[in-house]
């Protein structure tokens, strides 16, 4: 796996992951929405520290600063 989160995206999706698990607490809907909204904060949270996104791939986009 090679990075291609550069340190901006990360930061972007730190804030955003913890924004989405904490409505997932927070606010009052359905059960189902909760668990989508933390799931989708998780992730967001584990490719801001691995540093890799599987999305980016097909696409061909790399964040990261070219060495």
């Amino acid at each position: 796996m090679k990075a291609n989160v550069g340190t901006a995206d990360k930061i972007f999706r730190v804030i955003i992951g913890i924004v989405l698990i904490v409505l997932s607490f927070v606010v009052a809907m359905s059960t189902a929405l909760k668990i989508i909204l933390l799931v989708l904060g998780i992730i967001m949270l584990l490719t801001a520290l691995f540093g890799f996104c599987c999305l980016y791939v097909p696409f061909g986009i790399s964040t990261c600063k070219k060495k």
